[in-house]
């Protein structure tokens, strides 16, 4: 059937893609990769508020068994070796997590594997399996709303989910640890290594629905031994920052370039100038558009079609001005609907 073989496409494509990236596969990292699973849902899981990952999707069972029966035939075919894993809570007590239940049972197995590139040396096999064996972050939310610690009845600007209760950080026996702010990689990863505990502080982004991390809570001792590390080596970094923002800058350009001629070639009648501008507006690094996502970075068409779609909607229509007059934004959209669709078709021809 047509349906299957692109599925089959996909799942092949998304496993070759991780197995380029991660040198490895698993099954939830195809999932996820399709998008049959997002972030704040395996979010959701590792922190209890999800009994069974797969309650959560949206696809029937025979159509998640076809998905896996299509990366096991890609792993066969690509010689690859499997190695059992065990998905555990980012929660306290490190509890077992569970993908399936039901008559999808006997596919647990299959979430509990991960396959690894052939030919690796030794060395960057045990990297690859350390990191697919390690733990999730304990995670600490900023509070967005009035709560009430479950044992003390105080309260605060962190809270930590225990048995899906809120706790205060000093109950959770998390408040001898200092807030380290989002910014610097280098610090960040060496407080963290240093701290025997430590947990990664979130907060829900409401506009993008996603929880977005904001910095880390770790032991006093290990962030001034990192800060003093990273004094000692400041200029040997700021090198390589230099090095880092000139490649960067490089591949952005290649990138606009790219995203330029994907746009042309779906619609040949869109001004030069224009495409240009849609590109360089579509990939501007850390933007959150649809060019710095990675479907994006891949030029898949719908990423191309839907940064010339919103380029037209704010500059070809009313829709800016409807939302000033306190329009609903989808029944604005609703209403400059004909209006895309025309400037669509003109620059298809």
């Amino acid at each position: 059937m047509q349906g299957e073989a692109k599925l089959e496409q996909r799942v092949v494509e998304t496993a070759e893609k991780l197995l380029a990236k991660k040198k490895s596969v698993t099954a939830l990292g195809i999932l996820t990769g399709i998008g049959w699973l997002s972030e704040n849902v395996i979010d959701a899981w590792q922190r209890g508020r999800i009994p069974v990952l797969t309650g959560a999707l949206s696809v029937a069972p025979e159509k998640l068994t076809f998905a896996l029966d299509a990366l096991q035939r890609w792993v066969a075919a690509n010689g690859l070796e499997g190695s059992e894993i065990e998905h555990v809570g980012a929660t306290r007590d490190r509890t077992a997590l569970q993908v399936t239940s039901g008559e999808l049972a006997d596919l647990e197995p299959l979430f509990r594997t991960h396959w690894i590139m052939p030919g690796l040396s030794a060395a960057k096999r045990a990297q690859v399996e350390a990191r697919q064996r390690k733990a999730p972050d304990l995670i600490v939310s900023v509070a967005l709303r009035d709560w009430t610690c479950v044992d003390c009845g105080g309260t605060g600007d962190l809270w930590f989910a225990e048995n899906e209760t809120p706790h205060c950080l000093d109950c959770a026996d998390l408040g001898h640890l200092v807030f380290l702010p989002s910014g610097d990689a280098t610090l960040t990863r060496r407080a963290k290594k240093a701290s025997r505990l430590s947990a990664v502080v979130t907060k829900f982004n409401r506009s993008r629905k996603r929880h977005e991390r904001q910095g880390i809570l770790v032991e006093e001792a290990a962030l001034r031994d990192a800060e003093e590390q990273c004094l000692a080596d400041e200029d040997v970094r700021e090198r390589r920052r230099g090095r880092d923002r000139e490649r960067r800058a490089h591949e952005d350009v290649e990138f606009t370039a790219r995203f330029h001629t994907a746009i042309i070639e779906m619609f040949p009648g869109c001004p030069p100038e224009r495409a240009r501008a849609i590109a360089e507006h579509a990939g501007l690094r850390g933007s959150g558009r649809v060019g710095r996502s990675a479907a994006g970075r891949e030029l898949a068409e719908r990423a191309v079609f839907l940064a010339v779609v919103a380029s037209i909607r704010h500059l070809d229509t009313e829709y800016d001005d409807l939302l000033m007059a306190g329009v609903e934004r989808q029944a604005a959209r609703d209403r400059i609907r004909p209006a895309i669709d025309a400037v669509l078709e003109r620059w298809r021809s």
